[in-house]
């Protein structure tokens, strides 16, 4: 069994059995074999907080430690994605409801607009256009629809 599936069966097994970490679950598993680098990208639907990235880090830690999987020295990262990673799973988007995302589209085509609204088959997103009637410009919302297999790849957008 490969490194990062025997880390992922870990997790899955910490997830299933700690209370503390029932709704969490792993977004990426990343090893860079020639700076000897683990990264363990993982969520919770109620916020991964420093707590949690900290008990993991040291759960992990402590069956790569005992099974020397990466030997004696390495560097071990647990952090939730990130905003600036690519949403990886549905379950991530509930709790963005209200930020600004940048939808990619299969054919790499893309849209922005404030999430509203997701369920288990879609995301719907807000957006504001400037059209022309006659010699006034109106603001108009336009609400968007947007299948998760429609979806190549999702990232909120930061306003500055």
């Amino acid at each position: 069994m490969e490194l990062t599936e025997k880390i992922a069966q870990l997790l899955e097994e910490k997830y299933a059995t700690d209370e503390m970490f029932t709704d969490c679950f792993t977004v990426e598993l990343e090893y860079r074999a020639t700076s000897n680098r683990l990264y363990i990208f993982a969520d919770s639907d109620s916020g991964m907080t420093f707590e949690k990235c900290q008990k993991l880090s040291r759960f992990i830690e402590h069956h790569v430690d005992t099974n020397g999987w990466l030997g004696e020295k390495y560097v071990l990262e647990v952090s939730s994605p990130g905003i600036s990673r690519p949403f990886k799973f549905p379950r991530q988007y509930p709790k963005n409801i209200g930020r600004k995302l940048e939808v990619t589209y299969p054919d790499k085509t893309k849209t922005e607009g404030t999430l509203t609204a997701c369920d288990d088959t879609k995301i719907v997103l807000t957006s504001e256009v400037v059209e022309k009637e006659g010699k006034k410009k109106v603001k108009k919302e336009v609400i968007t629809e947007i299948p998760y297999t429609n979806i190549h790849k999702a990232i909120v957008k930061l306003a500055f």
